[in-house]
Parts: C-alpha cells; sequence; structure tokens
C-alpha cells in the first residue's frame, strides 16, 4: 500500500471512529433530576361583577439533568409556532428538548403569552395577519424548505435538511400555532414580553436564552431588561433588530414594499443599547438565503434580515461588545432551513451553540444547578377570605 493511500485510509478510518463516539454520546440515556413545568408573568383583571381573569402570562416546561450546566437554556419559539419547534422534530428525530438535557443543559422551553398553552387572554384587539401566518404557501417559504408561489405547485430545495417526506411534511403544517390574541407591533409590548422573561428569570435564575426567528426582537428586549440575568443570547435567523435611535445605517432594497417597512430596525434609546453589550450574542443563519430582492415577500424578508443583522453586531461591537453573526453554508453545513434545531443535521448545529458557550466560558457545572425556584407571591389574586362562621343555634 503506497504511502498517499494509506493516510486516506487512515483518515477514514479516524472519521468513522470519531462519528461512531459521536453516535453513542447522543444514545446514552437521559437523566434528569426533575421535569416539570409553569406559568410566568401574566395579569389579573378585576371585573365588575368580583370575578376574576388571570391571563396574558407565559407557560414553560423544564427539564433538568442530574448534573448540569450552571446555566440553564431558555428556548423562545418564532411566529406561528410554539414551544413544539423545539420537541421533536417534523421526522420524528430529537429536538433540542432531548439533544441538550442529554448533553447536562438544563432548558426551559416556553409559549409565549396569548400563544400555545399560555393562550389565555382578554384582549380585544384586532389580531393583525401576516404573511407568514395567513397561508401555509407562505409558511413553506419563511422556513425556507423550497418555494411556494402560488398558483404554481410547491417545491422542496435538492440539497434542503428539512425533512421532506410526506409525513414530515404533513407534520410540519400542523404545528402551526394561532394567536389566540393580538401581539401587537409597538415599543410597549415588546417591552412588556421582556418584562415577562424577566418574571421567568425570576425562577430559573441566570441563563442563556435561545430565540427564534420573530422571538428575536422579545430576546433584545430581554437583555435590555434583565442584563445582569442573561448570560448570552443566541439568536436563530431574528426577524428584526434593535439600533440606538440615533444610529445612522444603509437602508438595502427592499424588493418589496411591505418587506422593507416590516424589516425597519427597531429604535431604542442609547442607554438601552448598551445594555446588550454586556453579554457574548450569536446570529445563526441557514442557507438559501437571497441574495438579490424578490416579488415573494418571505425571500425578502431573511435577506434583509441578514443584513440587518451585520449592521446590529457592528452596532454592539464598535460600543465594546461581544456579537457575531455566523452563516451555517460558510462553516460548511448546507441546506439548513430558518429553523436549524430541527434540521437534519441538528445535532451538528447543537455543536455550533455548545462550542460557542463553552468560548464564552458558560458551560461549568460546579454550581450544582437545581431547577426553578418557587414562585413568590406575598398576596392572594383573588379577594378571598376566610370561610364565614355559621353560629349554631
Amino acid at each position: 500500500m503506497n504511502k498517499s493511500v494509506f493516510i486516506k485510509v487512515g483518515i477514514v478510518a479516524s472519521l468513522v471512529l470519531l462519528n461512531s463516539a459521536i453516535l453513542a454520546n447522543e444514545d446514552k440515556p437521559i437523566v434528569l433530576k426533575t421535569m416539570g413545568s409553569l406559568f410566568f408573568g401574566g395579569t389579573v383583571k378585576q371585573l365588575p361583577n368580583g370575578e376574576t381573569f388571570h391571563g396574558d402570562h407565559g407557560y414553560a416546561q423544564f427539564y433538568i439533568p442530574q448534573k448540569a450546566h450552571n446555566y440553564p437554556l431558555i428556548m423562545w419559539h418564532g411566529i406561528g409556532q410554539s414551544g413544539r419547534s423545539y420537541e421533536s422534530t417534523p421526522d420524528g428525530r430529537e429536538g433540542f428538548q432531548a439533544i441538550m438535557p442529554r448533553r447536562n443543559w438544563a432548558i426551559y422551553i416556553i409559549d409565549q403569552p396569548r400563544r400555545g398553552r399560555a393562550g389565555r387572554t382578554l384582549s380585544t384587539e384586532i389580531i393583525q395577519a401576516v404573511p407568514t401566518t395567513m397561508r401555509e404557501s407562505s409558511a413553506w417559504n419563511a422556513f425556507r424548505n423550497g418555494i411556494w408561489n402560488l398558483p404554481q405547485k410547491p417545491y422542496y430545495y435538492a440539497d434542503t435538511q428539512f425533512p421532506h417526506d410526506p409525513a414530515s411534511i404533513d407534520e410540519f403544517f400542523r404545528q402551526q400555532t394561532p394567536d389566540t390574541g393580538a401581539e401587537p407591533r409597538n415599543l410597549e409590548y415588546y417591552k412588556s414580553m421582556g418584562n415577562a422573561m424577566g418574571e421567568l428569570l425570576k425562577q430559573t435564575g441566570s441563563a442563556i436564552l435561545i430565540t427564534h426567528s420573530n422571538s428575536g426582537k422579545y430576546g433584545w428586549f430581554s437583555g435590555i431588561k434583565n442584563p445582569k440575568s442573561i448570560k448570552a443570547i443566541v439568536a436563530f435567523e431574528p426577524g428584526h433588530i434593535v439600533l440606538p435611535e440615533n444610529e445612522k445605517v444603509i437602508d438595502p432594497p427592499a424588493g418589496t414594499e411591505a418587506a422593507g417597512k416590516n424589516m425597519q430596525p427597531i429604535r431604542v434609546k442609547e442607554e438601552e443599547f448598551k445594555k446588550l453589550t454586556g453579554m457574548p450574542i450569536l446570529i445563526i443563519y441557514g442557507d438559501h438565503i437571497a441574495t438579490e430582492p424578490s416579488t415573494i415577500f418571505n425571500v425578502n424578508i431573511w435577506r434583509l434580515s441578514k443584513i440587518r443583522a451585520g449592521q446590529f453586531v457592528e452596532a454592539i461591537n464598535k460600543r465594546g461588545g461581544d456579537a457575531k453573526v455566523i452563516s451555517l453554508p460558510e462553516l460548511g453545513l448546507k441546506g439548513n432551513t430558518h429553523a436549524p434545531f430541527a434540521d437534519k443535521n441538528n445535532l451538528q448545529v447543537a455543536d455550533i451553540v455548545e462550542k460557542f458557550l463553552q468560548e464564552k466560558k458558560l458551560n461549568g457545572e460546579d454550581l450544582g444547578y437545581a431547577g426553578p425556584k418557587k414562585k413568590n407571591i406575598q398576596n392572594y389574586t383573588i379577594p378571598i377570605v376566610e370561610e364565614p362562621v355559621t353560629e349554631s343555634k
């Protein structure tokens, strides 16, 4: 056997052994100290007839490994989705719900207020329709499984990491989750979502926040509102960025008026923005993001999102922060969709997240994370009294 053939055989053998070790690690049992769920934040309305209504809270399910890293991961879903996004993948493989606890990360998977298991609300505002939630064809485009431009039939990208068998596609559409109340697009509401995350952090303690798509903006406001409690933010393809009020940036070609208007930066005060410089930030993008304007709304959205993310990172770093954008194709991961954590190569995506947390020294296990604290409510939220004493005759 000549030397070059010997080297090639050695490399292949090493890769086989490495892959075997990775697979063995992913097959080991998940050992939990505890698991459960809780509600966080919310309001209580006192009605004229004396009735009460508890609503507009968030929901979190949690999994705490026996030997957990110091800081849990809080996972926030995107638009038209619920915490289901991080559970089993459309083709039935493990999602981050199982992958991360197996790697000793405690996790909290949330349903945001007015969504999924946190759907209780008295909101009477009109729910603003957006293309992504109005039509299944738009959801297909938004997730970049492929293109569905009616009246033409849909197709998927040839190299897609989305599992495109009939059952997986059916599962994908069935996980779409409607709002039960309005999701206002204004600063007041964005800040309220940051406050809601603050209520969860009172129970979880300091944590690492993972956002996806539309929850990206809520992640920024969570960081602004809770800069000491959020140790890092990992944002999968954030729908929006924040920038200081006086920060000048160039508006990229929009493609469509609706996309250009939708993707304008959210402006905040300089002192608020600077709070995001105190935590490391990783922004992750998948594949098949357009480089030229399109007539399709959701094709434009992720092209503009990626450009805006670069503007955000530049603004953070020039103020002394620590933020970066990575593109999975540039790291050798081809075909990823808008939800890389649910794609066929989600184990490799998890590796990238873990490597980032390790680089930032957030993977310690010396503190012994035990799970959520009990909710601290001092006063009753209903007008309760002691049972009346009835005098006996």
